[in-house]
């Protein structure tokens, strides 16, 4: 642990399995961690572990075999026997984040390495004391908010990308560069409108949460489902203007557009912010609790 503080070491939550699929949508994980008189031992397969090959430390969800199963994390050592990667990741797009699977087999972990064991119900979103909801409420804005500065990100690069593209191409039949014409610059203004709107509410959103004032877990869903969208809707626009010059290898806009439609399948996906936010807004209170 010193030399993690001292030389700096990453760490990534492991919670998505083969059967479970993502636990947001609710269900007990098949890993399961089993007691014995020295800790635990951890056996599961787990997917979309992001950043696997620079880990040094895995948060891993799972249950325990009691009578009445627990829930939490496990924190595991990334070089600990037993923990075996299966490098499967090759996805459409973010292929440079090395999301691959990992098994663990028989892996031995202290006692005081179940970092927070709960029942399965005590893991609700609006369950436990107000600490807890105000600590699940700040997390779940501080994931929003990397998330949707990722996506903006891809869009961003987008945008700078186009706007050097638009300025250097010039048609023969045109006989000045792309960005001369009103259509073109109509559609660059509707993507500088989108990416506007994104940098107000992602900082927004920052700073409510270094207030100590993070916005509600529904709001945080919102937060994602817009950010991206005009993420997404952005760099369609580009590619429109573009035309196959964006689609072509060489170019990284093809890359920038895998990559960006990855944010409709990261949690929380687009149907549960959907739900969450009109079963909130449909109380006879109209959406004041």
């Amino acid at each position: 642990a010193r030399d993690a503080v001292e030389r700096g070491a990453l760490i990534n939550a492991l919670r998505v399995e083969p059967a479970l699929g993502s636990p947001a949508r609710g269900g007990l994980p098949a890993t399961v961690a089993r007691r014995d008189v020295e800790g635990w031992k951890i056996d599961g397969h787990k997917l979309y572990t992001t950043g696997i090959e620079g880990l040094s430390w895995l948060a891993v969800w799972a249950r325990t075999d009691e009578p009445a199963p627990r829930t939490g994390v496990f924190l595991v050592p990334r070089q600990a026997p037993g923990v075996r990667v299966i490098a499967s990741w090759d996805h459409l797009g973010l292929r440079a984040s090395g999301s691959h699977e990992v098994v663990f087999e028989n892996v031995a972990v202290g006692a005081d390495h179940a970092v927070d064991l709960r029942a399965p119900s005590d893991w609700a979103p609006d369950a436990g004391s107000q600490t807890d909801i105000d600590a699940h409420a700040t997390q779940q804005a501080w994931m929003t908010v990397l998330l949707g500065t990722l996506y903006d990100g891809v869009a961003t690069a987008v945008r700078d990308w186009l706007v050097g593209f638009l300025n250097e191409r010039a048609p023969g039949s045109l006989g000045a560069p792309l960005a001369s014409l009103p259509r073109v610059q109509e559609h660059v203004g509707e993507i500088e409108a989108l990416l506007r709107t994104n940098r107000v509410l992602l900082d927004d959103a920052t700073a409510a949460v270094d207030d100590g004032q993070a916005q509600p877990a529904a709001d945080s869903g919102l937060l994602k489902y817009t950010v991206t969208g005009n993420a997404v809707r952005a760099v369609e626009l580009a590619l429109q203007l573009s035309g196959n010059h964006g689609l072509t290898r060489h170019n990284p806009l093809e890359r920038h557009y895998r990559d960006v439609l990855c944010s409709r399948i990261h949690t929380p996906q687009n149907d549960a912010i959907l739900v969450a936010a009109g079963k909130r807004a449909l109380l006879p209170s109209g959406g004041a609790a």
